[in-house]
């Protein structure tokens, strides 16, 4: 009995087998028919019937699966981490470059033709405003004023005199406007006289410290010759240039973090002025970003890196960026964990709204909450209302 039951079992799988091979046989059979029309129509056709067939297949699996997760009680759900957002303060900074330049910066230049004949100061050197700093050969010009002055005097004495007499009705008024006019004469002669000796003066138009020593004593200069350089350190500041789209948000008193990675060194600023005026050449305009701390080691046209804040949420809502996906529209979304019970629930997306971002977190604007659970680690393997189990770690 049991050799016929058996002999029975084999016959039919062999028939069984038979025909599911015949009806692939018939299939791949069909395929290679349809190739060989080299008709598109008929291609399509049966692209679109294999498409189908997939399409039911795999909702038949999809179902097929979801059952085997409900009766199998030693079935594994995903495993994924999740943690609930919380509101925290959020600074967005716009990072740019710029160079330290001051105001004070002068190279002093000669405004007298001869000969240097003195060097009062050194390089290092610091000087007061006013201060000599070096002097070329007036070439006889003090002579020269001595002379003026000792006319001068003497028109001024005929004048004086002259003036008295014509007061007392004594004298023409003739005499009295000559010498009147000669005194005059003479005393713009003698103040061109000292407007000339003082351009063989060199000296410093603002307090500062003496940088470069250009022209040694003894050289011959002429008007517009270097002599020396003068720079004040102890007003500089950053100025750089900022695409015209962040004019709404980077404006005067906006708090600033000043870098200068040469020499390792931050310090915290405002902005002190911007410009009125928009460079048609590259659509930017020029930003102040005083430096409000003494430094030997900050020197003028030194690199710096500007870190702008231009965005501020006290109470933002921060993700980190790695957890967000994409639809084929281009939609953001994150997947949420609902239904929690017993460490397993279910993975649902929801749709977000970005703002800003900082290093690896975005600030989100819409769309989840702090009473949200958000899925972090496994969010780029789950789907929508899939069972995953929450876990500390993976």
């Amino acid at each position: 009995m049991k050799l016929l039951r058996y002999i029975l079992i084999t016959f039919t799988l062999v028939v069984f087998s038979c025909g599911e091979e015949q009806k692939l046989d018939t299939s791949q059979i069909e395929l290679e028919n349809v190739l060989k029309s080299n008709s598109l129509d008929s291609v399509k056709a049966k692209k679109d019937e294999l498409y189908a067939i997939q399409q039911k297949l795999s909702a038949q699996l999809k179902l097929l699966n979801d059952r085997i997760t409900l009766l199998d009680e030693n079935s594994e759900f995903p495993l994924v981490t999740a943690f609930a957002p919380k509101q925290e303060p959020f600074d967005h900074f716009v990072e740019l470059q710029g160079n330290v330049t001051t105001k004070n910066l002068v190279v002093i230049t000669s405004e007298y033709s001869g000969l240097l004949t003195h060097v009062y100061v050194k390089e290092g050197q610091n000087v007061a405003k006013g201060q000599l700093l070096a002097k070329i050969d007036d070439g006889g010009l003090q002579q020269q004023l001595a002379q003026d002055k000792i006319q001068r005097d003497l028109a001024k004495t005929t004048f004086d005199r002259q003036k008295r007499l014509w007061e007392q009705k004594i004298g023409s008024e003739i005499q009295y406007l000559q010498a009147k006019s000669n005194y005059e004469a003479q005393d713009q002669m003698v103040n061109q006289m000292n407007q000339q000796l003082a351009k063989a003066r060199v000296t410093a138009p603002f307090s500062g410290t003496i940088d470069d020593v250009i022209t040694d004593k003894g050289s011959i200069v002429a008007p517009g010759t270097p002599i020396m350089r003068i720079v004040n350190l102890k007003e500089m500041y950053i100025e750089t240039e900022v695409p015209e789209r962040y004019l709404a948000d980077i404006t005067e008193n906006k708090d600033v973090v000043i870098e200068f990675p040469i020499i390792n060194t931050s310090v915290k600023s405002k902005i002190r002025q911007t410009s009125n005026f928009i460079n048609p050449a590259n659509r930017t305009y020029t930003i102040e970003v005083p430096i409000p701390v003494k430094d030997n080691n900050i020197k003028p046209n030194l690199t710096a890196k500007l870190n702008i804040n231009d965005y501020s949420n006290p109470k933002a809502i921060l993700i980190p960026q790695s957890i967000i996906s994409e639809d084929a529209d281009g939609n953001q979304y994150v997947f949420v964990l609902k239904d929690v019970n017993d460490a397993v629930g279910k993975a649902t997306q929801a749709s977000i709204t970005t703002g800003k971002t900082q290093g690896d977190f975005i600030e989100v604007l819409s769309g989840i909450s702090g009473s949200d659970l958000v899925i972090q680690e496994g969010a780029r393997s789950v789907k929508d209302g899939q069972t995953v189990k929450l876990s500390e770690s993976i």
